[in-house]
């Protein structure tokens, strides 16, 4: 059945109509104050993201940090391997930092150990030696700690953002092994922290998937 001249202009002036709204509300987006304090949705949730690779934030020397120290973690970073904001996981938080100043935020020490097995699938412009420093945060004060003189625990009954197994920090192996006393597991050095552990971590922690 033909459509009529009367029906014809009716959806022509009906689309006309949705272009002029559409563009309403983009230039009431574009419009808005640049200001406003960025905030992750609640419903914050392991994600896999888009399949390219995430730009690290650059350094900002009005920081007041030297280059290499640790930072806080930007409200609006998302971790480059899973998606989520570390910001909403103080506790859980990593940070590596190469050596042009530019950082990359992880939700949990899982995540970054996960980067740096193959950061290319992650990050287009840096690889693991261009890393200049890494911090996880102590589980028991949210402090930055160095993560390569830091210690893990592995199989506790803790469970990290993602709702799965993690390698919970501490400064030290004496810290970890008093978590590992209250809460079950095994405590790690950095380098223990291995192929073979994360092959385990990463089957429970993204339920298998490979980004």
């Amino acid at each position: 059945m033909g459509v009529t001249a009367a029906a014809r202009t009716l959806l022509l002036g009906s689309a006309a109509a949705c272009v002029v709204a559409a563009g309403t509300l983009f230039w009431q987006y574009s419009a808005r104050p640049t200001s406003v304090a960025f905030s992750p949705p609640d419903e914050d949730i392991c994600i896999v993201p888009p399949a390219r690779a995430s730009a690290a934030h650059p350094y900002d020397p009005a920081s007041g940090l030297a280059m290499y120290d640790a930072r806080p973690v930007p409200a609006d970073a998302r971790c480059p391997v899973c998606g989520m904001y570390p910001a909403r996981f103080p506790k859980w938080a990593a940070q590596v930092i190469f050596k042009d100043g530019s950082a990359h935020f992880f939700d949990s020490p899982v995540d970054l150990f996960m980067f740096l097995e193959e950061p290319g699938r992650f990050d287009a412009i840096h690889t693991a030696e261009d890393a200049a420093a890494m911090y996880v945060a102590d589980f028991s004060s949210g402090t930055w700690l160095d993560a390569r003189q830091a210690a893990f625990v592995i199989d506790s009954g803790a469970r990290g953002p993602m709702r799965g197994p993690d390698l919970p920090a501490f400064a030290d192996l004496a810290a970890a092994q008093r978590f590992v006393t209250e809460h079950g597991g095994r405590a790690l050095a950095f380098p223990e922290v291995d192929r073979r552990v994360m092959n385990g971590l990463r089957s429970s922690t993204h339920s298998g998937h490979t980004h």
